[in-house]
């Protein structure tokens, strides 16, 4: 065990996080202490997650990394403690992160451990999705538990360039929230969906991810989708000169 800054007691990094994090070991374990101590302190994590840190937070984030494609524009919805955002911008130097949180406790934190850990490809930036919809233009949007898919695709597909991905770390009930907004999805721009597993080899840290893509005309409203409609059912209509 290893000592945090709140005196609680961290356990070192298993085998598994060696494997999955590489070089980056070193910085990951730095932010595990600022978790376990500033954000036990801080209320943005419970006391009792400090000795599963490792397998049901940083090795389950981690996990997405798999699935990103390289230099992507990133924004991870809802960051909280930075959790996955914090933890794909330190596996993943070569991402660009934006971590979007209306809370100024965590925004204050979260800015707290770009500094100290001396990330240079993170930027924090304090509100939420709905206020950025449309202005983002990102290649993918990340979200870990913010919201029911219900929700959350409403507030992240907005924030997606044309083709961009939304992934969403949501685990056993990735299937089940997925199936009830399928139905709704194409209207707003998809064109493909699934749930895909990752880390199998990491034990209890393997999870489920909902993935979601946009089309090339990205995201529509719903509005814009009836609208759309009305124009293709005028047009069924219309007696040839």
């Amino acid at each position: 065990m290893s000592q945090d800054l709140s005196g609680c007691a961290l356990p070192v990094p298993p085998a598994e996080a060696s494997a999955l994090f590489g070089e980056s070991l070193p910085t990951m374990t730095r932010y595990a202490e600022l978790l376990a101590g500033p954000g036990v302190e801080r209320g943005l994590i419970g006391p009792r997650e400090v000795e599963r840190l490792w397998e049901r937070h940083l090795l389950n984030c981690g996990a997405m990394a798999e699935l990103i494609a390289p230099e992507l524009n990133v924004v991870d919805v809802g960051s909280g403690g930075g959790l996955p955002g914090l933890v794909l911008a330190i596996v993943r130097p070569d991402l660009h992160m934006t971590l979007l949180e209306p809370l100024l406790r965590r925004t204050v934190f979260l800015s707290e451990c770009v500094e100290t850990l001396g990330l240079r490809n993170v930027e924090v930036r304090r509100g939420r999705a709905e206020e950025w919809a449309g202005r983002m233009d990102a290649d993918l949007v990340t979200a870990r538990a913010v919201a029911p898919l219900e929700r959350l695709v409403g507030w992240c597909l907005p924030l997606l360039a044309p083709k961009g991905r939304m992934l969403a770390l949501k685990g056993e009930a990735a299937a089940t929230e997925l199936e009830r907004v399928a139905p709704s999805l194409k209207a707003l721009g998809a064109v493909e969906w699934g749930v895909v597993s990752v880390g199998a080899e990491l034990g209890e840290a393997a999870t489920r991810v909902v993935r979601i893509d946009l089309g090339a005309n990205g995201f529509r409203t719903a509005k814009s989708a009836r609208g759309a409609r009305s124009v293709r059912s005028s047009r069924s209509r219309r007696t040839p000169n």
